[in-house]
C-alpha cells in the first residue's frame, strides 16, 4: 500500500503540483519585482512570497507546525538564525514565522531565473564572502535593511545538510549579529530533511515543525561571537529529534 500511495503522489508532484507550483513562482516573482519597483519593497518582498509559501506546503501535502509564536515581538528586529535541512526551510519560514524580514543569501542565487531577479528588486541581502571589500559591503547593505526595523534571517551553515544533522557553523552571521546589537532568535526546523533531502528533488509528504526559540539580547558590549555561536547551536540542536541531534 505504502508504494502505491508513493507511486501515485509522484505522479501527482509531476503532472499536477510540479507545472503549477512552477507557474505560481514565476507570478509571484514578477508581482514581488514590479511591485517592489513601483514602491514598498517592504510590503512586495514579504507578502507575496509569503503567500507563495504557504501555496506551496499546502499543493505538495506538507503540514506546519509552529511553536513559540509568543517569544517574538512583530514590532521589534531580530536576527533569526536557522538549521537547514532542506529546500523546505524557505517556505516554512517565508509562509510560516509571521514576522517580516529580508534574507541573507547567496551571492550566486541572484543568477536564479526570475528568483533572483525577485529579490533582488524586493531588496534581500546578498552576501558575498570572496573578499574582504565584499564582506564589507555585505555588512553595509544589512545595515541599511536594519535602520528601516527590518529583520534578518540567516542559515550559519551556509548550505543544506547531507545528511539531517547540523553541519558547523559559518561566523559571519554571528558577527553581523554582533554588530548591530539585536537580538537573535535561534529557529529550529524539524522535518525538512525528510520532506526534501539536498540529493533529490521528489518529495515525500510530512510533517514540519518550526520551533521559535526566546531571544538572546546582547550585553553591554554587543556579543562575544564564539559564545553566540555555541548557544544558539546549542539551543537549535535542542528540540530536533534524537536522530538528527548534534552529539558533538
Amino acid at each position: 500500500m505504502k508504494s502505491i500511495l508513493k507511486g501515485l503522489y509522484l505522479i501527482y508532484q509531476c503532472l499536477i503540483a510540479g507545472p503549477i507550483f512552477l507557474v505560481a513562482t514565476i507570478i509571484t516573482a514578477l508581482i514581488t519585482a514590479v511591485g517592489s519597483l513601483l514602491g514598498n519593497k517592504d510590503f512586495w518582498g514579504y507578502y507575496p512570497p509569503h503567500y507563495w509559501s504557504r501555496f506551496t506546503c499546502a499543493i505538495f501535502l506538507m503540514r506546519i507546525k509552529v511553536y513559540g509564536h509568543e517569544n517574538i515581538d512583530p514590532k521589534t528586529s531580530y536576527v533569526f538564525v536557522a538549521n537547514h535541512q532542506g529546500a523546505y526551510d524557505i517556505w516554512a519560514i517565508f509562509g510560516y514565522l509571521n514576522h517580516t524580514f529580508k534574507w541573507l543569501m547567496k551571492k550566486e542565487l541572484e543568477k536564479v531565473a526570475f528568483v533572483g531577479l525577485a529579490c533582488k528588486c524586493a531588496g534581500q541581502v546578498f552576501v558575498d564572502d570572496s573578499s574582504i571589500g565584499g564582506i564589507k559591503e555585505t555588512i553595509a547593505e544589512a545595515e541599511q535593511t536594519l535602520k528601516h526595523g527590518m529583520s534578518l534571517v540567516i542559515f550559519p551553515e551556509g548550505s543544506r545538510t547531507w545528511n539531517g544533522k547540523m553541519i558547523p557553523f559559518k561566523r559571519g552571521a554571528f558577527m553581523l549579529a554582533g554588530e548591530f546589537k539585536l537580538p537573535v532568535v535561534p529557529l529550529t526546523i524539524d522535518g525538512s530533511f525528510k520532506a526534501m533531502p539536498r540529493s533529490t528533488y521528489f518529495m515525500t509528504p510530512t510533517t514540519i515543525k518550526l520551533t521559535i526559540h526566546k531571544p538572546i539580547y546582547p550585553g553591554e558590549r554587543g556579543f562575544n561571537t564564539k559564545q553566540l555561536m555555541a548557544q544558539c547551536r546549542e539551543t537549535i540542536n535542542s528540540a530536533l529529534p534524537p536522530e538528527d541531534k548534534d552529539e558533538a
